[in-house]
């Protein structure tokens, strides 16, 4: 992405976030920055298909088709980036506070600046949460398992009572759900590009 087509995102973001305030709609808490693909978004019961520049508001459910790719920019600095057949409810979001997520399927890929959260961001799945201070991580299925895993910054994960922290090059793997994280591991490159493959 160029920072032309960035700035010229953020600008159109910013204004449609105020346009929104005014009309009293659904709160806009970001928008949609890339997409390969097909993907849709569901707030209210209400279905709508999404494309590039399209609103995303505090409650959507998001979900990508096959052979899809999604990214969203959330509040102007952190990117959701969805890969095929997965489905996350964007819970909580407030611009320099904190979010909260839902991963129901799928993998996803998050990049969010250092200190530009305060209070953090969680992610919840079936399988773990995962509680986040400004990072890029991954989370989803791979090789049979759930798996997360931290390309740089740190975060921890939580499932079955237990919690494990994980720093930049470390992933854990939890089984099935019900079943605590796995140790904390290094991961190889092979599993790396295929983690990444999934969702860029």
């Amino acid at each position: 992405m160029t920072r032309r087509f960035l700035l010229c995102s953020i600008v159109f973001f910013s204004l449609y976030c105020s346009m929104t305030a005014l009309s009293g709609g659904p709160t806009t808490i970001g928008i949609v920055a890339e997409l390969r693909g097909q993907a849709l978004a569901e707030l209210n019961e209400q279905r709508r298909n999404l494309d590039f520049n399209s609103s995303v508001f505090l409650g959507d459910r998001l979900r990508t088709a096959e052979d899809s790719r999604l990214a969203v920019l959330l509040a102007e600095k952190t990117r959701l980036r969805l890969g095929a057949n997965t489905t996350v409810t964007v819970d909580r979001f407030i611009a320099d506070a904190g979010g909260e997520l839902s991963l129901g399927s799928g993998a996803i890929l998050i990049e969010t600046p250092l200190n530009s959260l305060p209070k953090g961001l969680t992610v919840e799945s079936p399988f773990a949460l995962i509680a986040v201070r400004g990072t890029v991580f991954f989370a989803g299925p791979i090789n049979g398992v759930f798996g997360v895993f931290v390309k740089s910054g740190s975060l921890n994960v939580t499932a079955a009572g237990e919690t494990v922290r994980l720093r930049k090059g470390e992933g854990t793997d939890i089984a099935k759900v019900g079943d605590p994280p796995g140790a904390v591991k290094k991961w190889g490159k092979a599993k790396i590009d295929k983690a990444f493959a999934m969702v860029q």
